[in-house]
């Protein structure tokens, strides 16, 4: 018998879709990593500093030296709840600070402002020189909550202890309880980050 096509009507169901062909890049709805990024450039973000401390070599000593402070500039951050107060980051997998998050809960978050692109810069830099000297010459001031480094001149800082880890991809996202909020600065406008470039509000 000849092959012949379905017969369809009003109402009948819909032949199966014919899947797309995976993608060079291995994406099987046919985006490719290229595609992607150049479509969520053209999303708007705020800048934020996430930094933490290490935790002490010796956590039964009291007098033990602390560990060092540790930070890294992040676009992808958001609020998620109002009650409870919940905000998420999101962190590359196996990253310095998404390796320090799942092992020390206390972390801290600075929004910045849009005179503080340097800050952004240096601690989004790949191949970084130690946390250490990057903190040298940034005045901050140290989180009650956390202990960890609040940039001075934020717009705004948020201590959080982390509620929920979810891997997403090559991400994790990192889900923490607002423990502290503060507006340290009420000048000037936010850092913000479009189309692969820091980026001034007007």
């Amino acid at each position: 018998m000849p092959n012949t096509p379905p017969l369809t009507y009003p109402g009948a169901p819909a032949a199966p879709a014919t899947p797309l062909p995976p993608s060079a890049s291995g994406h099987a709805e046919g985006v490719s990593n290229e595609e992607f990024r150049a479509a969520m450039s053209r999303l708007a973000s705020g800048v934020v500093l996430v930094t933490a401390q290490e935790p002490p070599l010796d956590p039964d000593d009291p007098l033990a030296p602390r560990g060092e402070d540790v930070g890294m500039t992040a676009t992808a951050f958001m609020s998620v709840s109002l009650d409870p107060p919940l905000v998420l980051v999101s962190l590359r997998e196996g990253s310095r600070m998404d390796d320090l998050l799942d092992e020390q809960p206390l972390w801290a978050v600075s929004v910045l402002a849009e005179s503080q692109r340097h800050i952004a810069g240096r601690f989004a830099m790949k191949g970084r020189v130690s946390d250490r000297l990057l903190f040298a010459d940034i005045p901050y001031v140290r989180g009650e909550a956390t202990g960890a480094p609040l940039a001075g001149g934020a717009l705004a800082t948020l201590e959080c202890r982390t509620e929920q880890r979810v891997p997403a991809g090559d991400h994790t996202l990192v889900i923490g309880r607002v423990l502290t909020a503060a507006l340290p600065s009420a000048d000037g406008g936010p850092l913000t980050y479009f189309r692969g470039r820091y980026r001034q509000l007007g």
